[in-house]
């Protein structure tokens, strides 16, 4: 696979800060310089900078531009995933690399990792996360499931891989996410995935199980993802609610 247009943005950025050509410290130029400097989109540009802030080489604030934090990545990948346009951004930085496809039936152990019920019947898309680096190791091996009425989408997928299956089914359903239900526990990487992705059997793994609810608070998506360890970090930032004054 070559490498696409944001990494490339990406990866010359980072040897600039490495340079020194932006010092830590200084800021980054601006989305629109970047644009032009790179004959490249708003929205590979900004793919582009989403990655050098989750290996935590800059940081972004409104109005106070994008500034450099460090001159070395740290290792493995930061996500902050506050809401669906994060998770969106994510499907754009990790392209999807489908393995296969399939119907399936949940039984007992698959309806307790996707907490459904036993029976339910899914059409499962299975993918490789890949980071737009050629020969790196995939950042994770995800399972979508999806009612079968959307199987069609099994060869819609291959040729969207930028974009999130949710997407695809909003904009061709026009089913929308309007809640995404996410749970994140450590699990033994099972051997069947571990070839995949060129890591060892029974290692340490994160598992992100997200479950996709529409307007009317019915699940019509539920991707399980496992994660190396050392490969993927979820970011999240808790606020303290501001509570009313009292007279």
């Amino acid at each position: 696979m070559s490498e696409t247009l944001w990494a490339q943005v990406a990866r010359d950025l980072r040897a600039g800060i490495a340079s020194g050509r932006y010092p830590v410290g200084s800021l980054l130029p601006t989305e629109l310089d970047l644009c032009e400097h790179y004959g490249a989109s708003r929205h590979t540009v900004r793919t582009a900078i989403r990655q050098l802030q989750d290996q935590g080489l800059i940081s972004r604030r409104k109005k106070a531009g994008t500034r450099v934090e460090a001159a070395v990545p740290t290792s493995g990948y930061r996500q902050s995933l506050a809401s669906l346009e994060d998770l969106i951004q994510f499907g754009a930085a990790h392209i999807r690399e489908v393995q296969d496809t399939a119907e399936v039936t949940a039984d007992a152990a698959l309806a307790e990792e996707l907490g459904c019920q036993e029976g339910t019947r899914w059409f499962r898309i299975s993918s490789l996360r890949l980071d737009g680096k050629p020969g790196g190791a995939p950042i994770g091996w995800t399972d979508v499931y999806i009612d079968p009425i959307y199987a069609d989408l099994g060869d819609v997928v291959r040729t969207s891989p930028d974009l999130l299956i949710t997407t695809l089914i909003e904009q061709r359903y026009g089913r929308r996410s309007a809640e995404i239900r996410q749970d994140v526990d450590a699990v033994a990487l099972p051997a069947a995935r571990a070839g995949a992705l060129q890591a060892q059997a029974e290692t340490p793994a994160l598992r992100i199980v997200r479950h996709y609810i529409d307007q009317d608070g019915k699940t019509f998506e539920i991707s399980s993802t496992l994660h190396p360890a050392g490969r993927f970090t979820v970011s999240q930032r808790l606020r303290r609610m501001t509570e009313n004054a009292h007279g």
